[in-house]
C-alpha cells in the first residue's frame, strides 16, 4: 500500500549561468512508491535525482525528504542513497567488502556488518558469491552488488540512475522483473531516472514526464499511454499517429474534428470544450487502427458505422516484429498512419502486401484531444 508523500520538491529551479537544468518543479513521490522520472537527454531528470541525493544545491526552491527540509543539508546526513549508471563498484575489493563499505565507515560493529551484508547479498540473490572480485561477475551481478552496497544502508528512499542502461537487451528485460520484485520485498521508496520509456512503463507506479527542465505532465503507465497531456507527451511515450484538425463540431456528448487526407470529420466520443475552429490534434495509437481490406470496407466514409471513423490508403511499408506486424500507410494527401497489427493468429486471417490499397478504421473512443 502506498503511503503519504515522502518527497516534496518545492519550486526547484537549478541554474547552471545562463542555462535552466531545472525550471519551477513542484513534485511529490509517496512513500513506498516505485517512481520515475523520465526524458530526453538534457531534459533535466538526472539534475533533480542529484538534487535529491544532495550533490547539488537548487538555485531556488526547497527539497523536503520525510518532512525535514533538506535542501542544503549534506548528502551522508540525508536518508537516501545512490545507484549510479556505472554501478560505481571497487574493483580491488571483493563483493561482501563493497557491500560493508558504507557501514563501515559509519562505524558498524564486525559482526552486525557481516549479518547485515549477508542479508542484503541474499536479497539481491547473490547468497555464495562475497569472496569474489567484481571481474569474475556477469554485468547483472555487478549489478546487484551495487544495490546490495544501497540497501544496506536501510535507507527510507533509493535513487537509481539509468539502473539498466548498461546491461544488453535480454538481461535488461529479467533484471526489471527483478527490480519490481526487489521493491516490493524491502519496500522501499525507488525514484528511478530513465530516458527508456518502456522501462518506466514497466516498472514504475508513477512517471513524471519532463522536456527543457519542464515538468509536463506526472501520471500512472497507463494514464501517460492513453491519457497524455501534449503532443510531446504523446509522441515521447510509444509509437503515435498525430493528426492534426480543427474542432467543427463540440457538443456535451461527441465532437467532430476535420482532418487532412481524411473525407469526413473524424468523430470523437466525447466532447472538448473549444470553440470552432480551434486548432487541435489527435493522438491515435498504431494498435487501435484496424486494417481492413477495400472489398470489406464501406465503400464510402459516409458509410461508416456510427463511432466509427474509416479512411483510405495504400500499404507502403511493412515491418515484421516477432509477434506483431507494422504497417505504414499513405493516404491520399501524402500524410502516413502507421497501424499495428497482431501475428498471434496470422494462420487464420488475411495478409496484406506491399502496395495494396485499404481502410483504416478506428474507434471513436480510441484518439486522445490534445490542445497543445
Amino acid at each position: 500500500m502506498k503511503g503519504d508523500s515522502i518527497i516534496h520538491f518545492e519550486g526547484v529551479t537549478k541554474r547552471y549561468g545562463k542555462v535552466v537544468a531545472v525550471d519551477n518543479v513542484s513534485l511529490e513521490v509517496k512513500e513506498g512508491e516505485f517512481f520515475a522520472l523520465l526524458g530526453p537527454s538534457g531534459c533535466g531528470k538526472t539534475t533533480l535525482l542529484r538534487m535529491l541525493a544532495g550533490f547539488e544545491v537548487p538555485s531556488e526552491g526547497r527539497i523536503f525528504i520525510d518532512g525535514e527540509d533538506v535542501t542544503l543539508v549534506p548528502p551522508n546526513r540525508r536518508p537516501v542513497n545512490m545507484v549510479f549508471q556505472n554501478y560505481a563498484v571497487f574493483p580491488h575489493m571483493s563483493v561482501a567488502d563493497n557491500v560493508a563499505y558504507g557501514l563501515k565507515v559509519d562505524g558498524v560493529h564486525a559482526a552486525d556488518r557481516a549479518r547485515r551484508v549477508e542479508e542484503a547479498l541474499a536479497l539481491v540473490k547473490l547468497d555464495g558469491l562475497g569472496g569474489r572480485k567484481p571481474d569474475q561477475l556477469s554485468g547483472g551481478q555487478r549489478q546487484r552488488v551495487a544495490l546490495a552496497r544501497a540497501l544496506v544502508k536501510r535507507p527510507r528512499v533509493l535513487l537509481l540512475d539509468e539502473p539498466l542502461s548498461a546491461l544488453d537487451a535480454k538481461l535488461r528485460e529479467a533484471m526489471r522483473t527483478e527490480l519490481c520484485q526487489l521493491q516490493a520485498q524491502v519496500g522501499i521508496t525507488f525514484v528511478m531516472v530513465t530516458h527508456d520509456q518502456d522501462e518506466a512503463l514497466a516498472l514504475a507506479d508513477r512517471c513524471a514526464v519532463m522536456q527543457r527542465g519542464l515538468l509536463q505532465q506526472v501520471a500512472s503507465p497507463s494514464d501517460l499511454y492513453e491519457f497524455p497531456a501534449s503532443r510531446f507527451v504523446a509522441d515521447f511515450i510509444g509509437s503515435v499517429n498525430l493528426l492534426e484538425g480543427q474542432l467543427v463540431v463540440d457538443e456535451p456528448d461527441h465532437a467532430e474534428v476535420a482532418v487532412a487526407g481524411v473525407d469526413q470529420p473524424v468523430f470523437i466520443d466525447h466532447g472538448v470544450t473549444g470553440a470552432a475552429g480551434t486548432t487541435l490534434w489527435l493522438a491515435l495509437r498504431p494498435e487501435k487502427i484496424e486494417l481492413h481490406k477495400w472489398a470489406d470496407a464501406p465503400p464510402h466514409p459516409g458509410d461508416a458505422p456510427p463511432g466509427r471513423n474509416v479512411v483510405a490508403g495504400t500499404i507502403t511499408h511493412v515491418a515484421y516484429l516477432g509477434s506483431e506486424s507494422l504497417y505504414e500507410v499513405t493516404l491520399a494527401d501524402g500524410q502516413r498512419l502507421k497501424a499495428l497489427r497482431s501475428n498471434l493468429t496470422r494462420w487464420d486471417q488475411e495478409d496484406f502486401a506491399l502496395g495494396e490499397t485499404v481502410w483504416l478504421a478506428w474507434h471513436a473512443c480510441s484518439p486522445a484531444v490534445l490542445l497543445t
